[in-house]
């Protein structure tokens, strides 16, 4: 089974707000087995969101509509699938009994607008909302499915995996579905990556082999069609060993989590902590970590010393270290050690790690953009430093640089 994906809404194709609903809907498709080769995004427009979907008819089996099912004039996606059927619209009185029992609980006044989030069109099946208002809809007509689901994502995940999938799968016939393994890979680029797999890659035919790459991340997925995931995860496992000959050590985890998230988790078996110090990344190494649930068991803190004065007067490194004729300066190796020993000592941690540099867009103590000093220190060790020499714009040397420095910890880490 093909499908596409049209997502409704004006605010998309403005950059408001970004198209999550896409990606997560693919996902979970593939994991049925059924193909998504288009995702279209339309405005809300009677007559353009009609031509969407006669576009989306004539090249898919399922089509997918996200948003447009709430209650102002705008929200016409009932109306145009109804009209481009030639089906009326029917109330579904259960979600039209919730809605009224929603607003006289909360004392709100419903005005008639809000009613129409309880339409669907005749002869199609319902599919509840659990977490909002608008009742999502699905029906099959001339031999193509038609689903539509609520726009935020709130609304939209549960519905699909709730009810979505289930009526999928009574009108799916003999899908075989997508059995994937995910295999991130760090301190390896992602050329010199497909480099060692090019081979494998150019003579792929099943499982397929499809490398991926975002700022500071590399990754490559492994993917069969198989009647179950044991099935599938045996056709995988020869390329996967051929490929873990080649990279093995370059290979953080076997499913699709950050390396901050390997990283926080190898702290906790091991039974240590971490504290960083963070000059031109400001900040955004610790950000990484406590967006993870459960790093306060390992991640002590972070202090974000930016002057020399606060390298100083918090993590004590030397000032005749940092600036005057013929110091090393604040960029520097000297400085990335004293500054992961410094928040180490003083925080209690079993690791410290820093980093300084020059993030850009302008030159910093005669150096150049891009030239990093990552410190690793560990209790008991002096500490270890690491230069780097990263590309591109200020966001993206700071990103680099705190993947480089989670990097060099996780190395650590495996042979503790």
């Amino acid at each position: 089974m093909n499908a596409e994906i049209i997502a409704v809404g004006t605010e998309l194709l403005m950059g408001q707000i970004a198209n999550t609903n896409g990606q997560f809907l693919s996902q979970e498709l593939a994991r049925l087995g059924v193909n998504v080769y288009f995702q279209t995004v339309v405005g809300d427009n009677e007559s353009r969101m009609r031509q969407s979907l006669e576009l989306a008819r004539s090249r898919a089996d399922l089509i997918i509509c996200t948003g447009g099912l709430g209650p102002t004039q705008d929200d016409l996606t009932k109306d145009v699938l109804a009209a481009y059927l030639g089906r009326g619209l029917i109330m579904h009185e259960p979600s039209l009994r919730y809605m009224t029992e929603f607003f006289e609980s909360r004392g709100v006044v419903m005005v008639d607008s809000n009613k129409r989030q309880a339409h669907m069109l005749e002869g199609s099946d319902p599919l509840p909302n659990d977490t909002g208002l608008a009742v999502g809809i699905a029906l099959t007509q001339d031999g193509t499915h038609y689903m539509l689901l609520p726009g935020p994502p709130k609304e939209m995940k549960p519905m699909f995996l709730n009810y979505g999938v289930q009526w999928l799968r009574g009108v799916m016939k003999d899908e075989v579905p997508l059995v994937s393994r995910m295999l991130k890979f760090a301190g390896i680029g992602e050329s010199l990556l497909e480099d060692r797999l090019l081979d494998l890659i150019r003579g792929q035919t099943d499982p397929t082999i499809a490398p991926y790459a975002k700022e500071g991340e590399v990754a490559v997925r492994l993917t069969t069609r198989a009647a179950s995931e044991r099935e599938g995860l045996a056709a995988i496992a020869p390329v996967e060993a051929e490929i873990r000959r080649r990279v093995g050590e370059f290979i953080f985890a076997e499913r699709d989590v950050p390396l901050e998230t390997i990283v926080l988790e190898l702290l906790k078996t091991s039974g240590r902590t971490l504290a960083v110090a963070e000059s031109c990344s400001g900040g955004q190494l610790s950000d990484m970590l406590t967006a993870i649930p459960g790093s306060s068991q390992t991640f002590l803190g972070g202090v974000v010393c930016y002057s020399n004065a606060l390298k100083n007067k918090l993590i004590g490194v030397p000032l005749d270290v940092l600036e005057g004729e013929g110091a090393p300066g604040a960029v520097s190796a000297q400085a990335a050690g004293l500054l992961a020993e410094g928040v180490r000592d003083r925080t209690g941690a079993d690791f410290g790690l820093s980093i300084t540099g020059v993030a850009g867009p302008d030159p910093s103590e005669g150096k150049p953009v891009g030239l990093v000093f990552v410190g690793l220190a560990e209790r008991g060790k002096a500490a270890e430093t690491f230069e780097l020499k990263l590309s591109g714009n200020r966001e993206t040397i700071k990103l680099r640089a705190s993947k480089s420095a989670l990097t060099k910890l996780w190395q650590r880490l495996k042979t503790v």
